[in-house]
């Protein structure tokens, strides 16, 4: 059986994973952890996320909420998972990574501390996602200059980053298959006498409107035609399910970060 601790277990991404880790019968609760100061401290966890009680009680206390886990599923705010992943590496167990709005420094020190631990860190744990990923870089290399490239994307308005980690992680993907850097090709707004497109540009658009849960488009025109290819999600249980089955693969893997194509067998 594996035990998995969920940290922002009280906010709708963590409830939805430990319902989810109620359904599966590989997997268990073994901890909840929530900020210092959350109003939910001390309760039941089942009882806040719904799904009735579980014997386990919500804590700030994320150290030793881990003495007995396998893997932890982060869905925090940066700040909060680097501190979790240097007590998980101390602790000597996985983690499933799926925060976003990471700077330079902090992906750096993932990559680094990589090396010392088993991570699945992607920003978007949706399999439609990961494989949509895959199709669209192949679509960018067989198309290639001749066909512009936007992504727009849209989240609730509650969300704090911008552009969404899954809408960058496009842009990576496809400055790659384009050969482009995409810190110079990637556009952000437009507005006003902007002049004419350059070909090497990655339109990347953000909306912010009400509870949208999640949606990525991507756009290739050509001259003469248009490709667009969007993924809605509908619920956040795409996403929870997806961190507990990276959570489920990544406890065999050795020692390494990986992330949702390598989940998925994509690569």
């Amino acid at each position: 059986m594996l035990r998995i601790v969920v940290t922002g277990a009280a906010v709708r991404m963590g409830r939805n994973i430990i319902n989810v880790i109620k359904e599966t019968g590989e997997t268990e609760l073994a901890g909840a952890v929530e900020r210092s100061g959350h109003p939910d401290i001390g309760k039941d966890v089942g009882e806040v996320a719904g799904s009735g009680r579980l014997g386990i009680k919500l804590t700030d206390n994320f150290e030793k909420a881990v003495k007995k886990a396998d893997c932890v599923i982060d869905f925090t705010l940066p700040e909060a998972t680097m501190h979790h992943l240097d007590i998980a590496l101390k602790s000597k167990i996985a983690m499933v990574i799926g925060t976003t709005g990471f700077s330079h420094h902090q992906r750096e020190r993932l990559k680094e501390v990589g090396s010392r631990m088993q991570i699945v860190a992607a920003p978007n744990m949706s399999v439609g996602v990961n494989l949509l990923l895959k199709v669209v870089s192949d679509m960018a290399k067989v198309l290639g200059r001749d066909y512009d490239v936007e992504i727009v994307e849209a989240h609730h308005r509650m969300k704090k980053d911008a552009p969404s980690g899954t809408a960058m992680r496009f842009a990576e993907v496809l400055a790659h298959s384009l050969n482009r850097d995409l810190d110079k090709a990637a556009v952000y707004e437009r507005h006003g006498i902007i002049g004419e497109r350059k070909p090497e540009e990655i339109g990347i658009q953000t909306i912010r409107a009400g509870d949208i849960v999640g949606d990525h488009t991507i756009i290739f025109g050509g001259m003469g035609e248009r490709m667009e290819i969007t993924h809605r999600a509908q619920s956040r249980e795409t996403f929870a399910r997806g961190a507990v089955r990276a959570a489920q693969w990544v406890v065999k893997q050795p020692k390494g970060l990986y992330d949702m194509q390598d989940v998925l067998g994509l690569k």
